[in-house]
């Protein structure tokens, strides 16, 4: 393990060195997905720099090649991880994820996207695969246009769709999330439809040996989108989750389940929205799947003593399984969201879950903080408590409803568009379902994440 933080330590200084040495990068934007980088100004810019000339090779005749990656060490701590005073539970470790990939285009129709991921940790006993992936492909797919409104896409990827409430990259964890997929989009002005079939990779911990195309697990499914205007936009979606073996708090089962949604979404002048329902069913086992969640977001933004402000109100109804011995199963399975759905502390997941959650953004300049409050309830008190991994965490041992309160602190500062430090903190106070079931100590969670993007 140690030969692989002296490598990514290495490559970072050299590459950190390089690319924040004083240049013209105002125009340098990075995304989330490093494929959906544009580096074309840079096709007609004179005297490059050496890190320009590696984002933009001209290979002629509309052909080029671009180099560039994401490099992220955190440090987390949790004090009383598991709501005990036990010392067992006071940790400190230490993650670290290099991503480099290549693009190559050839032509305006045809794309090559690889992109390499190293993820590891030191000092973390309980290690599970969102944290640990020496070397592995993260991503790796050709794309082919066919024309201006459909494209095709064969190989790996990280896959996120509309509010990504239910298919994420999840970037708070060390190790994304990546599916080995078919899929053709259409778009156009105002319209882009996705179908889509995919075997989600399973990680394991050592080089490149990750299990692919295991079909015991599917996911399918066709998502659009629709624009009328600023203030009107609305997702559609239809998915499909094949999963054998999965575990809730009446047992476990093979599971079919298809998830109905829509999103409407806009902005008015200040105000923004973001609403969301979906509705589930299939099978599990030989019970049928009756499951729903509604969430409503609405944002104010203002100036407050310069500062940008945005005021937001979060909430989420997500239905859990109302009876152990009826022939129905209620508890709502969010497929393939963030890891970090209520915040990097992550300890739960969205399954069985009311909670309402006040915040305040305010940025000025590189600098930004965000506060927020997040209270927890049981949908069902027959129902159990699931992680971010929406595994069952806490069964329900208890009649009570209440699981506690989440405060919440971030303070971030973008260096330039290549270097981003944040520093957040989570307090989680148990309510009265957490206390009946033995745990009874505040959590405490911090992490420090230092980002570099080239």
């Amino acid at each position: 393990m140690k030969i692989w933080w002296i490598i990514h330590i290495s490559l970072v200084f050299i590459i950190g060195c390089w690319v924040c040495y004083p240049q013209d990068n105002n125009k340098l934007q990075f995304h989330l997905l490093g494929q959906e980088d544009d580096m074309s100004f840079l096709d007609k810019k004179e005297n490059k720099s050496g890190y320009e000339k590696l984002k933009w090779i001209d290979l002629k005749n509309q052909n080029y090649l671009s180099f560039g990656g994401d490099y992220r060490f955190q440090v987390e701590n949790f004090v009383n991880e598991d709501f005990t005073n036990k010392s067992d539970q006071d940790n400190i470790w230490y993650l670290n994820r290099f991503l480099v990939h290549l693009n190559l285009k050839l032509g305006k129709n045809f794309m090559v996207y690889s992109e390499l991921n190293s993820s590891t940790v030191i000092n973390k006993t309980d290690i599970s695969p969102v944290d640990k992936d020496i070397l592995s492909f993260n991503q790796f797919f050709i794309k082919y246009n066919f024309n201006s409104k459909y494209q095709l896409t064969l190989g790996r990827e990280n896959l996120m769709f509309g509010g990504r409430r239910l298919v994420d990259i999840r970037e708070g964890p060390n190790v994304r999330r990546s599916f080995d997929l078919a899929r053709i989009d259409y778009n156009n002005i105002n319209t882009t439809i996705s179908a889509f079939f995919s075997i989600p990779v399973k990680v394991r911990f050592e080089i490149f040996d990750n299990k692919y195309l295991q079909f015991e697990e599917t996911f399918s499914g066709i998502y659009a989108t629709k624009n009328f205007n600023e203030a009107t936009n609305f997702d559609f979606y239809f998915l499909y989750q094949k999963d054998d073996n999965v575990t809730y708090n009446i047992g476990s089962d093979n599971e079919r389940r298809y998830s109905a949604g829509m999103r409407f979404f806009g902005r008015v002048n200040n105000f923004s929205f973001n609403n969301e329902a979906v509705y589930q069913f299939g099978s599990f086992g030989n019970l049928d799947i009756q499951a729903y969640t509604l969430s409503v977001l609405a944002e104010y933004s203002t100036k407050f003593i310069s500062w940008q402000t945005n005021l937001g109100l979060k909430t989420e109804v997500i239905s859990g399984d109302k009876t152990s011995n009826d022939a129905k199963l209620n508890t709502f399975d969010a497929l393939y969201p963030r890891g970090a759905y209520f915040g990097r502390v992550a300890k739960f997941g969205p399954s069985n879950l009311i909670d309402v959650h006040p915040y305040i953004s305010l940025m000025k300049s590189t600098f930004y903080i965000e506060l927020d409050y997040d209270a927890f309830w049981r949908y069902s008190i027959t129902d159990g408590l699931y992680n971010a991994a929406l595994i069952l965490e806490y069964p329900s041992t208890n009649t009570e409803a209440f699981i506690g309160h989440q405060l919440g602190a971030l303070l971030g500062y973008n260096l330039n568009n290549h270097l981003n430090i944040e520093l957040e903190t989570n307090l989680i106070i148990p309510g009265k379902f957490l206390k009946k079931s033995d745990l009874v100590a505040s959590l405490f969670h911090t992490v420090i994440t230092t980002q570099l993007k080239f």
